[in-house]
């Protein structure tokens, strides 16, 4: 007899049952998480000064694009919505990219903290994202990682300081100011 694990029984969703529902999800290996309810508007502020300065910061890359939430289809059962991510190509479709992005922002909050944390982490890992960027609004504090031959390798931890960091596909170092996001 062969052993019975706990997840053979919960049920498996594709891309397809995830386009009908409602509200805000994500599915990693066919399963379903609810990202609602919507983040807390300090979630919010930070997500928006983390885009605009993004923006800033690649406004001379001709290369590379700012988004905020938008679906990335790794596979048909896995589809995740970064909260700030910077692609360096063109997307094949207007509903969802299916390439990696070069970098991702992800704000923690209680809700989704222990998928990004874990299983989101070790997605991004696998998908080759360059940059894992998570922030902790409680703390007030940013952890960053940078793929190295395949493995994330922490990178620092910071509160108001800057960091800097290269994009393959753009010229030169951006200088990210920590500082900028928390009030």
């Amino acid at each position: 007899m062969s052993a019975v694990r706990a997840d053979d029984y919960y049920p498996r969703y594709t891309y397809e049952d995830y386009c009908h529902w409602e509200d805000r999800w994500e599915l990693i290996d066919g399963i379903a998480y609810a990202m609602s309810p919507a983040p807390m508007i300090r979630h919010q502020k930070i997500t928006n000064k983390i885009g605009w300065q993004l923006g800033e910061l690649l406004e001379v890359c001709g290369a590379c694009q700012v988004l905020q939430p938008v679906d990335w289809k790794i596979k048909e059962d896995t589809v995740v919505q970064p909260d700030n991510l910077v692609i360096c190509h063109e997307p094949t479709s207007e509903q969802y990219l299916t390439r990696a992005p070069e970098v991702i922002f992800e704000v923690l909050s209680p809700s989704t903290a222990r998928k990004d944390l874990g299983i989101k982490f070790d997605l991004y890992e696998q998908e080759g994202v360059a940059w894992y960027f998570i922030i902790d609004p409680d703390e007030e504090t940013a952890k960053v990682y940078r793929l190295h031959e395949g493995r994330y390798i922490k990178a620092g931890d910071f509160h108001d300081e800057t960091f800097a960091f290269t994009i393959k596909k753009c010229d030169g170092e951006l200088t990210f100011d920590f500082g900028k996001i928390w009030s």
